[in-house]
């Protein structure tokens, strides 16, 4: 009898625990299904700077001696830090949450990727609303401009409006799930932040030219004053 009683209890732990599972396996398919629903787009890029200087002073022509004397020690001392601010606005259209895990970023320079990053911030996407997901992307551009001098990193500096967009640069996201430990990615990247002659409004098209990986086919031309040294 204690044996039969057991047996039931265990049996039935383990339908309990299989049920349990089932269904945290049927809200996370389905926070997939939502994530891949959603729409991403740019709604604003703030703190913008190159080698500490205010891109927004630059872009409205108030750039000052300090300032060159700034980006002229910045190559001096083989160090460009690049810096902003982006808040991504992720749309559910659907009638039920998805759960944002981890975002991959890709920044373009002059047409070519430059760098890569993660951030790893849970965010609950409210169903039929638009949450606001802050990103944070640093790089150093020292391998840019490190042959062009100052001049061409004062041209950078002024390709940017007072929007904190570029004529140079680019950004694209590639979100992330988890489901049973597992991380499950968009399947390709997304463009969220085209050079500023390009952008035409909000996009959630998606680019995937190189392996994959949403990657720009790389651009050979002058771009402005530098290219991308390899």
């Amino acid at each position: 009898m204690k044996k039969t009683l057991i047996i039931v209890t265990v049996a039935s732990s383990l339908l309990f625990a299989s049920c349990t599972f089932l269904d945290n396996l049927a809200n996370n398919l389905s926070s997939i299904a939502n994530l891949v629903n959603c729409e991403y787009s740019l709604q604003n890029v703030s703190n913008v700077s190159v080698a500490g200087v205010n891109v927004r002073n630059v872009a409205s022509g108030q750039i000052s001696a300090t300032d060159v004397v700034m980006l002229a020690s910045a190559i001096t001392s083989k160090r460009v830090p690049l810096s902003l601010n982006v808040n991504i606005g992720v749309k559910n259209p659907t009638d039920r949450s998805a759960l944002l895990t981890t975002m991959d970023w890709a920044l373009d320079v002059a047409a070519k990727e430059f760098a890569t990053g993660t951030t790893n911030q849970n965010y609950n996407i409210t169903a039929q609303k638009t949450t606001t997901v802050p990103l944070g992307v640093s790089t150093d551009l020292y391998q840019i401009f490190s042959g062009s001098g100052v001049e061409a990193l004062k041209t950078f500096a002024s390709s940017f409006t007072k929007d904190g967009t570029s004529s140079q640069l680019g950004l694209r996201i590639r979100p992330s799930i988890s489901v049973a430990g597992q991380t499950i990615k968009s399947p390709s990247y997304i463009q969220i932040m085209k050079p500023a002659t390009q952008n035409t409004g909000n996009t959630t098209g998606n680019n995937n030219n190189n392996n994959n990986n949403g990657g720009n086919k790389p651009n050979t031309g002058n771009n402005g004053g530098f290219q991308i040294k390899r």
